[in-house]
């Protein structure tokens, strides 16, 4: 889902929400309206840290000798090199490996995806 479709659904559940709450205190209830706020809030700041890690990846280029690494999280963005790098998956984590320096991939995948993954980038770095 887009994000702008996103922020139409929650802007339509907290106008509900808000809707529902000045009905009650129309009718008399008025200490509805202050809980209603507070859930229009808290939908809110879920809906933000929603959308903050919507878009989060790691995307790997292979090259003769070289693997790069970019991994966005929250927003931020890091990239690493690896010369020389091997495979390793250990412990249900994936490891990439060169001479100084490790990088675990494929946060985002399942166990399954993880051990594919694994695989296929040994046969391309042997390949390569």
């Amino acid at each position: 889902m887009s994000p702008q479709a996103l922020a139409g659904v929650f802007g339509a559940l907290a106008a509900l929400v808000l809707a529902i709450g000045v009905a009650f205190a129309a009718a008399g209830a008025w200490l509805v309206l202050p809980f209603a706020g507070l859930e229009a809030l808290a939908l809110g700041a879920a809906f933000f840290l929603y959308a903050r890690h919507a878009a989060d990846c790691e995307r790997i280029e292979l090259e003769p000798g070289r693997v790069a690494i970019e991994v966005t999280e929250g927003g931020r963005t890091a990239r690493y090199e690896l010369h020389g790098a091997r495979v390793s998956l250990e412990h249900g984590r994936l490891v990439l490996r060169a001479a100084k320096e490790e990088q675990e991939i494929g946060r985002y995948l399942g166990a399954e995806a993880r051990a594919e993954l694994a695989a296929e980038l040994e046969k391309k770095l042997i390949r390569g």
